[in-house]
């Protein structure tokens, strides 16, 4: 007998790796995993174009893996779910990589950026 549909928790386990299998979600991942960050603070450590980065955050959203939280104009994204980053790793290892080789890639440190993260003087809250 053939088999016409697939288990429904495989297709949860499929739809996860096909949200996460472009590199540049990947990366993303790798950002946030260091620690939250905004899309300003992204497009300038991976060097990505806003809408373009927006879009991928988007569907990393809808997966459930990030979560955000508003300061003002600016939006902040973290993972929802930290356990991705071990996937993340163990894949890397699976393919032959050093996971500290893909992470290190991914600085978020040396990015800086408008927010009030980096520009601390900057802040528009301040009131005279």
């Amino acid at each position: 007998m053939i088999r016409t549909e697939t288990p429904s928790n495989l297709s949860k386990v499929s739809e996860l790796l096909q949200v996460i299998s472009p590199e540049v979600r990947l990366e993303i991942l790798l950002a946030i995993g260091a620690g939250e960050a905004c899309v300003c603070h992204l497009e300038a450590s991976l060097g990505y174009r806003q809408a373009y980065i927006s879009q991928n955050l988007m569907a990393l959203r809808e997966a459930g893996l990030l979560s955000t939280r508003r300061d003002g104009k600016y939006i902040y994204y973290r993972l929802e779910k930290p356990e991705i980053m071990e996937m993340v790793d163990l894949a890397a290892r699976l393919s032959g990589f050093d996971a500290s080789g893909i992470t290190a890639k991914v600085n978020l440190a040396k990015a800086t950026c408008d927010c009030p993260n980096c520009s601390p003087q900057k802040d528009n809250h301040v009131v005279n």
